[in-house]
């Protein structure tokens, strides 16, 4: 009797080893579920007959002028000019997710290039854009956005701007070191040997092998970003109100010390910036386990290592 081995596609088994990662499982659950929050937010909105903006007065407020807290009607409670909480974190999402993966995929774009072309040359080009990367990870970061904003005020195509700026280098960096590996193997050298051009070597021949750190590395830089975005909110330098921002809300709170009296202004935002950068940096962990067998050795339990062992 003859068995037929079934071949799997390296998709296929980067795909099953993704998902037999428990917590990049439930990691991917939650960004999903919060993508669907920022994408649904005004049909939230809708639901609830709320907008991110609307002040209730009324009910929104107690007596004496204090959000309300969490209830029936405003399930996050309420802020401090009477705002829904929820639905200024749903909008909030959206700002902050979009922040998060337009930044990191205009700066893995940035460094990719710049990474490549240093990597692959060498040489003199290779030290003029290592001094550049150097020269960019040098500048003091809230110095230069309190000088831009000065000049041009604060807005949300300014804090894109400067968070791209300053997050491209650690992909830079990262791809130049790949790159210097890879130019000497053997199918380059096959390459250039047959007359392949620089920009088809770099293209067609290093860029394909870089898929794995470029995707590990571009979804670990989300969560910088969307810090990154929330920090600038919170010192004013961001997003302008009233649109709504975690870091933003938490500035809000921290005024006038209100959060002394509603926990709620800290606690929601707080926990929305915790979760989402912890998850999107689980999912890198996993993805790079998934796309790297190797780096999962170390982590299999002793026990297992040794039954495997005694096993072969």
């Amino acid at each position: 009797m003859s068995t037929e081995v079934k071949q799997r596609s390296s998709l296929e088994l980067t795909l099953r080893r993704l998902f037999a990662d428990r917590a990049g499982l439930v990691s991917m659950v939650f960004i999903i579920l919060l993508i669907a929050v920022a994408v649904g937010a005004d049909g939230i909105a809708a639901l609830t007959g709320h907008s991110a903006v609307a002040q209730f007065l009324t009910t929104g407020l107690t007596p004496t002028g204090l959000p309300v807290p969490p209830n029936g009607e405003f399930l996050f409670g309420t802020d401090q000019l009477g705002r829904d909480v929820l639905i200024r974190l749903a909008h909030g999402a959206r700002i902050s997710l979009a922040i998060g993966v337009v930044a990191s995929l205009l700066a893995a774009a940035i460094g990719i290039t710049i990474g490549l072309v240093a990597g692959y040359f060498g040489g003199w080009i290779d030290v003029v854009l290592g001094r550049l990367m150097d020269l960019v990870m040098s500048i003091p970061v809230l110095l230069c956005m309190l000088s831009l904003v000065a000049v041009f005020g604060p807005s949300l195509a300014l804090s894109l701007t400067v968070i791209v700026f300053f997050s491209w280098t650690t992909m830079g960096r990262v791809i130049r070191g790949q790159v210097l590996s890879l130019k000497e193997r053997e199918f380059v050298l096959a390459s250039r040997s047959m007359g392949a051009g620089h920009f088809s070597i770099m293209v067609n021949d290093i860029l394909p092998n870089l898929g794995a750190p470029i995707i590990i590395y571009t979804t670990m830089m989300v969560p910088t970003s969307i810090i990154f975005e929330a920090t600038l909110s919170f010192l004013g330098l961001g997003i302008v109100p009233p649109a709504p921002s975690w870091g933003g809300m938490l500035a809000e709170a921290a005024n006038n010390s209100i959060y002394m009296f509603a926990w709620w202004l800290v606690l929601f935002p707080g926990l929305a910036l915790l979760f989402t950068t912890l998850s999107f940096n689980i999912l890198g962990d996993a993805l790079r386990d998934a796309l790297d067998p190797a780096s999962m050795r170390h982590k299999r339990p002793r026990k297992k290592r040794q039954a495997a062992g005694a096993a072969s």
